[in-house]
């Protein structure tokens, strides 16, 4: 019987545990990747686990179902560099802390949202919230790609307003 294979000292077991746990994968030095959808993301100044934890934050505050982890992703990219990098790790190590202060072992590692919910709502008030939900409403809301899962179809000046466009589309009534 030949010795299972590893990956960064994790046997395949162990990697696919942490990723089901985890809602993402983290592999190696700088990389998360999501264990069932096509997007990855290399990181350079943040840990991938920060950043993996950062994405599940980002998904609590503005939890959309039908939004992929990708725009979460894309939304967060920012908070991956030099000056960010410092106020990032403490507020998520802040974050973990609390979680650990319920009786998790991370704020990763809570498997339930009512939880996470509940330890986000208790530092709703710290800076570092706010830096993430502020930088959220502009960062995930401004994507046009996901404009069309909320219905949105865009400005609408440059087409004529929306008299024309659906304004009077009423069915309801």
């Amino acid at each position: 019987m030949s010795k299972p294979q590893t990956t960064q000292g994790l046997t395949r077991r162990q990697l696919l545990a942490r990723a089901s746990a985890a809602g993402a994968f983290v592999l190696g030095a700088g990389f998360v990747a999501a264990p069932d959808a096509a997007w990855a993301i290399e990181t350079t100044h943040l840990d991938p686990e920060t950043f993996a934890t950062l994405v599940q934050m980002a998904r609590d505050i503005y939890p959309h179902d039908h939004v992929g982890d990708e725009y979460y992703v894309i939304a967060l990219r920012g908070y991956d560099s030099a000056e960010q990098a410092a106020a990032i790790t403490a507020g998520i190590a802040a974050l973990d802390a609390a979680a650990r202060g319920r009786g998790f072992p991370s704020y990763l590692g809570t498997g339930w949202e009512r939880d996470r919910v509940d330890i986000l709502r208790a530092m709703e008030e710290s800076a570092f919230f706010q830096q993430i939900r502020g930088g959220l409403v502009t960062g995930l809301y401004n994507q046009k790609e996901v404009w069309p899962l909320f219905g949105y179809e865009g400005e609408s000046y440059s087409q004529g307003g929306y008299l024309h466009r659906g304004f009077d589309d009423i069915t309801w009534l």
